[in-house]
């Protein structure tokens, strides 16, 4: 098969499958007995290690079981924390789900006053002063966007939200192996982390928390993770992800060469042999995305087609009970609703090889000109 979508998630690193291999046997780490200080040393190991490769002090570091998880745990806790004396929140209308559905419940079921930043048509967050003037219970913004990869201005939007107090999360889970990371440098509140995303394994995220301001825990027990996350923590999953993240950071300089000539290679090569095509991930973007829109057809007919030559690659919109949809994001640039819905979404990681990259680029020319054939589902 030829994967090539590595932003949904990214295959197993070797290192990861060794290193939960090694820590698989150990048990509980909050046991008094040898056992237990002896799975709690590889836990602190696994915790120091994702500390010194994002920038952040060890007790900064809290293992989850997801980067949406993450999310949650920030946002919600934050405004648990300060919603009774600051019922805003601020985010944007091109967050991933994760961060995007946690606002609009606080909106729904807690009452919060939800200001939501819009973006240009390149997929930029814009127009934020006017909302970080004032302070609010938390300001959450993704570091670089899941679909076209564009990458926000963070610094000035934490820079904003710090003059008034306002504490800000950053997702950060498509940047995390990409991007270099310190979070002390960084001046966020908290950030999420999700291991799959670079080779790391399923099921095991990071929030990065600082000390203060502090969110409250969303759920309650045994105390784990400074309160914020109560629960028996993974240690084989913890030690996996550090391993895998040690890895893919040694590796960023090197691998954003690399997929940064794959994606100019698949961006030239599909504008000159494809007609009437739609680049949607601006230059300032992650070296591992390309969105493209192709007017005329459905996401779902190029992925169908591609699948079928055993060619993976994905919409980046939402499916519900079986109706292709527009992507959000999409809609929120400014595309039109037919023009989203023939999106679709290559993303490369440190798998992808050239060969690969020539085995789309020799099927997509026929590929969109069937799906065009096929035409548009009624809606």
């Amino acid at each position: 098969m030829v994967y090539l979508d590595h932003a949904a998630t990214t295959p197993m690193r070797a290192v990861t499958k060794s290193a939960w291999l090694e820590a698989s046997t150990y048990l509980n780490p909050a046991g008094q007995y040898g056992a237990g200080r002896q799975a709690r040393s590889v836990l602190d190991d696994a915790r120091e290690l994702v500390a010194s490769l994002l920038g952040a002090e060890p007790i900064e570091v809290v293992f989850t079981a997801s980067g949406t998880e993450a999310d949650n745990l920030a946002i919600q806790g934050y405004y648990e924390a300060r919603g009774a004396t600051h019922p805003r929140v601020i985010s944007s209308d091109i967050e991933h789900a994760a961060v995007y559905d946690t606002v609009r419940h606080l909106e729904a079921s807690r009452g919060a006053h939800l200001e939501l930043l819009s973006a240009d048509r390149s997929g930029f967050i814009h127009d934020a002063h006017d909302a970080l003037d004032q302070p609010a219970a938390v300001a959450s913004f993704m570091w670089a966007n899941n679909e076209t990869g564009a990458i926000q201005p963070i610094s000035s939007l934490i820079a904003g939200a710090a003059a008034t107090g306002t504490p800000v999360h950053i997702d950060a889970v498509q940047v995390a192996g990409k991007i270099p990371i310190d979070f002390a440098a960084l001046g966020a509140s908290s950030l999420a982390v999700s291991g799959h995303k670079f080779g790391g394994p399923r099921g095991v995220g990071v929030l990065l928390v600082k000390r203060n301001p502090a969110p409250r825990p969303l759920f309650h027990g045994g105390g784990q993770e400074r309160g914020l996350r109560s629960g028996t923590v993974d240690v084989a999953g913890a030690w996996a992800l550090a391993r895998a993240l040690e890895e893919a950071v040694a590796d960023i300089d090197a691998e954003n060469r690399r997929l940064e000539r794959l994606k100019e290679k698949v961006l030239r090569t599909v504008s000159d042999t494809v007609d009437d095509v739609l680049i949607n991930t601006p230059e300032l973007s992650l070296s591992s995305h390309i969105n493209f829109s192709f007017p005329g057809c459905e996401g779902d007919s190029l992925i169908m087609l591609l699948d079928a030559m055993n060619i993976a690659a994905s919409t980046g919109s939402a499916c519900a009970n079986g109706v292709n949809r527009a992507s959000r994001v999409l809609l929120a640039q400014g595309l039109d609703d037919a023009t989203a819905r023939g999106t679709l979404r290559i993303t490369l990681g440190y798998t992808t090889t050239e060969d690969d990259v020539d085995t789309l680029l020799a099927a997509l020319p026929k590929v969109v000109e069937r799906a065009r054939a096929a035409g548009m589902a009624s809606t």
